[in-house]
């Protein structure tokens, strides 16, 4: 199990407990959180079923937590080598060749992050930039207990918000032409 104040790599990770889940990021653990709530959990599993019956068939695929995705990573490196992992809500990657035995190595084309009371603080401005950085084309923040996703999308090497949207709106996902999310299938009151 980690030690406090140290930096790991993915090959340290990858010898740990399976049961033992955390994100990393610079070498540094990032979290380390409890389970999420049933209300967080409903919220990703319906996200889930939308995405996976839209893709069914198609080149991309879609996959929910827990995923180990290394932002930075390249097929060529070691696991030795690589010191940034996270394990987003939701994913989308529709470069087949990013889709490794045991990971995503690269960036997603589009990241779900569910807010949760503990994570809120990583998904808006750590993982944010993180995903910014490793070009994350397209990234979703939802709010379960507000119901409400904000929609960034990559311009050139920064995300720029394109919406806000509420329960009673459908929401366009960018990096999939043709799919339409009507958000009051996500939420419930």
């Amino acid at each position: 199990m980690p030690e406090e104040k140290r930096k790991y790599s993915y090959a340290e990770y990858m010898s740990w407990d399976e049961d033992f889940l955390c994100e990393v990021l610079d070498g540094e653990i990032i979290s380390m959180s409890p389970s999420p709530t049933p209300k967080h959990q409903d919220v990703v599993d319906e996200l889930t079923a939308e995405f996976k019956m839209f893709l069914r068939g198609k080149e991309c695929m879609a996959f929910s937590s827990p995923i180990d995705v290394c932002l930075f990573a390249e097929h060529e490196m070691k696991y030795e080598e690589i010191k940034d992992w996270v394990q987003p809500d939701l994913i989308v990657v529709c470069d087949r060749s990013k889709i490794g035995e045991k990971n995503i190595i690269g960036a997603p084309d589009l990241v779900i992050e569910v807010l949760s009371p503990s994570t809120t603080k990583n998904d808006r401005l750590i993982k944010y930039k993180n995903y910014e950085k490793a070009g994350v084309r397209e990234y979703w923040i939802v709010d379960p207990y507000h119901m409400s996703v904000e929609v960034y999308e990559l311009n050139k090497n920064s995300f720029d918000r394109t919406g806000i949207y509420l329960k009673e709106d459908n929401v366009n996902v960018g990096v999939l032409e043709g799919f339409s999310i009507n958000l009051g299938n996500i939420f419930k009151d």
